[in-house]
């Protein structure tokens, strides 16, 4: 007899186990499954810090949240529906996340006497009665895997083992209605090279899905309906992923080869690791000996007409400030990508925080200004990284792009975007000797030309002393270096003009009954902010949104929107970066929520906020 099979509108699912476990990997195959459904999802990889901390213990958990809906989403999920723990550990550090009523699904091989001490257990919680809140599903699969593949030529036991992620994902795949093909395609291209691991795992896949069939302890199977989506063609991306191919198209619309310097750093790594990949695109990546020397290769081969671009996360930014320096001397285009991590030092290397703000606007000594630009998804790292590239090409000059480790390892579903619709972001070098000013200016930019070396009559000065306006030669004198500071810092805010306005969401614009409350957000609190502003209006209190993108220069209008509310909510993931700079410029009595735990907002903890603020 059939099981039944129940509709949902929604589930967030967590695997959880030892970073041996294949967590991530296990989330994202089921993740690429659930895009190949059509579902609306959103994800959050959760990395261990350490490159390989003690099997069993609490800081070696990996862990993997998935969000998917038939309809709109914005967030990976403020908690789990349900929780795959692969041992003691993973149960102890996410347990307190699920909710009185959740499933939990927990290998029963792994809760022996030493994993139990190791997580800090006295005693066995899948026998104390500390779980009756629960739904608990005891599962034997690493028993189960193992006595599965016996008669597979070739498998050790502990290779035998070390597939039961893939049982725990055929379980799950069952229990939700995913498709198989798709993942046991994926086995056989990846394990391909050693045949007897493919086996393996696909038999694990196999027996896990049939498992859930079989079994009486699961009596009830999940669908999730396709979301309503814009006709297209889609596919799952990561932030990262999406800052590489848009690295890559702007290449391809400016007409410039890309070129990446780079030293590898938790969690930029993978851009460069991706871009590596693409050399038939005209890409060029360079892994230098430390972050100076990547930086300094980039605005080499800016200067040497490619498209120049340098990648890493806080504690690198802060050692290529100097050449970012030069780089806003020189007036060359140089894009920077910080992928910002928890800090100070060293910090939280794999976790999220938005703490480099104030960093890239004023890290540097002197006057130096530069443009800096934030990513709010996943998906969008791609259109920010052409915009950026656009502005550093058109305005010549260094472009800082913010992005974080919750955008660069999370992903989404990705409308991928018809290359007639991408702007055209080309440039013309400086070719003519007759009048040529190394430091003329376009009156429009105020940018000055771009003259490649080896271009006959254009010979010209670099370094980074302060240059004589329009011909660029040293100079010294006072009265020039006040001009030339002052032209600097005027042609990175006459990018105003050239950004679109700030987007106010304000259904009270609609109804005549403005909202008096506005929250205002940057860089990847767009999915938590608006996930709680849809929470709190669906509860009747009227409030309005807006996101920035665009950090300096601000919007034009932003002014105007402030001072349009009554009270204004500033979230961000730092102790208040933006309301400094938005109190300070527009002398409006903005308030900040601040959490800096390493982790992404959760929707219900800004909508708390945002009633709070509007009711006061």
């Amino acid at each position: 007899m059939a099981k039944a099979i129940e509709q949902l509108e929604q589930v967030t699912i967590r695997f959880a186990g030892d970073s041996g476990d294949g967590m991530q990997l296990t989330g994202d195959r089921f993740t690429s499954e659930t895009a190949v459904l059509g579902n609306d999802l959103s994800t959050l990889p959760d990395f261990p810090a350490e490159i390989r901390a003690p099997a069993g213990s609490l800081p070696g958990v990996s862990g993997f949240q998935l969000h998917f809906a038939d309809h709109d989403i914005l967030t990976p999920g403020d908690a789990p529906n349900v929780l795959v723990a692969m041992n003691p550990a993973a149960l102890k550090t996410n347990l307190r996340d699920l909710p009185k009523g959740g499933t939990l699904i927990v290998d029963t091989d792994q809760f022996k006497e030493r994993n139990l001490q190791k997580a800090g257990y006295e005693a066995n919680p899948l026998e104390d009665g500390s779980l009756e809140d629960y739904h608990v599903h005891p599962v034997a699969l690493t028993s189960m895997t193992v006595e599965g593949l016996k008669g597979i030529a070739g498998i050790t036991p502990r290779e035998a083992e070390r597939s039961k992620n893939f049982f725990a994902l055929g379980l799950m795949s069952w229990l939700y209605n995913r498709p198989t093909d798709g993942t046991l395609g994926f086995i056989e291209q990846k394990f391909g090279k050693r045949p007897e691991i493919a086996q393996a795992n696909a038999t694990a896949f196999k027996a896990g899905y049939a498992y859930g069939e079989t079994s009486e302890d699961f009596a009830v199977s999940y669908q999730i309906a396709p979301a309503p989506m814009a006709p297209g063609t889609y596919r799952q991306i990561s932030g990262n992923t999406a800052l590489a191919y848009g690295l890559i198209a702007a290449s391809k619309l400016s007409g410039l080869d890309l070129f990446l310097g780079a030293y590898p750093i938790t969690p930029a790594s993978s851009i460069l690791e991706e871009l590596a990949r693409h050399k038939a695109f005209g890409v060029r990546t360079f892994q230098a000996e430390d972050e100076i020397a990547a930086v300094g290769a980039a605005l080499g081969a800016a200067f040497g007409g490619s498209l120049g671009v340098s990648t890493s996360a806080g504690p690198g930014v802060v050692l290529k400030q100097e050449t970012i320096g030069l780089g806003i001397m020189l007036e060359l285009p140089l894009l920077i990508l910080d992928i910002q991590r928890a800090g100070p030092s060293t910090g939280m290397p794999t976790k999220p925080e938005q703490a480099d703000l104030l960093m890239v606007l004023f890290g540097r000594n002197g006057e130096s200004p530069v443009p800096v630009i934030a990513a709010s998804t996943p998906s969008q790292c791609f259109h920010a990284a052409i915009e950026a590239a656009r502005i550093a090409l058109k305005y010549r000059t260094p472009v800082y792009l913010l992005s974080d480790a919750y955008l660069a390892n999370g992903s989404e579903p990705w409308l991928v975007p018809d290359v007639a619709t991408l702007p055209d972001i080309s440039i013309s070098f400086a070719t003519d000797p007759e009048g040529f000013e190394p430091y003329a200016r376009d009156p429009e930019t105020l940018a000055r030309p771009w003259a490649i070396p080896g271009t006959p009559g254009l010979e010209h000065r670099i370094g980074g002393l302060e240059k004589a306006d329009v011909t660029g030669s040293i100079s010294y004198d006072p009265d020039n270096h006040d001009l030339m500071t002052r032209l600097r810092a005027a042609k990175v805010a006459a990018i105003a003009n050239d950004i679109p306005l700030l987007e106010v969401d304000d259904p009270g614009l609609v109804d005549r009954n403005g909202a008096t409350t506005l929250v205002l957000g940057w860089g990847s609190t767009y999915g938590p902010i608006g996930a709680a502003v849809k929470r709190v209006r669906r509860a009747g209190v009227s409030v309005a949104q807006a996101h920035l993108h665009y950090l300096n220069p601000f919007p034009r209008n932003l002014g105007d929107v402030l001072h349009g509310y009554e009270k204004i909510l500033i979230p961000e993931m730092n102790l208040g970066q933006l309301l400094k700079l938005v109190r300070a410029e527009f002398l409006v009595d903005a308030v900040g929520y601040n959490r800096v735990r390493g982790l992404p907002f959760k929707a219900s903890e800004l909508a708390e906020a945002i009633t709070a603020l509007v009711e006061s």
